[in-house]
């Protein structure tokens, strides 16, 4: 340890400072919007068809009885356990985190549906 601090404290290395101009400033910025993907909002009818497909996904679910105005356990026979592993499931499908006073309210695939669409972050 003592030897490397001793190297380090004769090795000088030059540092140039970067310092942003008018001209490189929006390449820069568009380049990181590229590859961004909070520009591209899903469509309404992306979101029905991602959600539905999760919810036919489900092994204890009927793929013939899912409609975008199915509730989960009045119509499709689920409990709460099915239902909260059915909104664990669309977080993973559309990256997002839905906070636990929100995923309670999700009880159907309507209010999925919604609360997908209006979210900023879906993706």
């Amino acid at each position: 340890m003592a030897l490397r601090a001793a190297v380090l404290r004769h090795i000088r290395f030059p540092v140039q400072t970067l310092t942003p101009t008018a001209s490189r400033a929006p390449s820069q910025w568009s380049l990181l919007r590229l590859f961004s993907s909070h520009d591209d909002h899903l469509t309404k009818e992306e979101v029905i068809d991602r959600v539905l497909d999760v919810v036919k996904s489900f092994p204890k679910v009927d793929p013939s009885k899912v409609t975008p105005d199915v509730h989960f356990q009045k119509d499709l026979g689920l409990d709460s356990l099915d239902n909260v592993e059915i909104v664990m499931a669309l977080e993973e499908e559309f990256k997002l985190e839905i906070p636990d006073k929100e995923a309670d309210k999700i009880d159907s695939c309507n209010l999925a549906i919604e609360y997908i669409y209006n979210h900023p972050m879906a993706g």
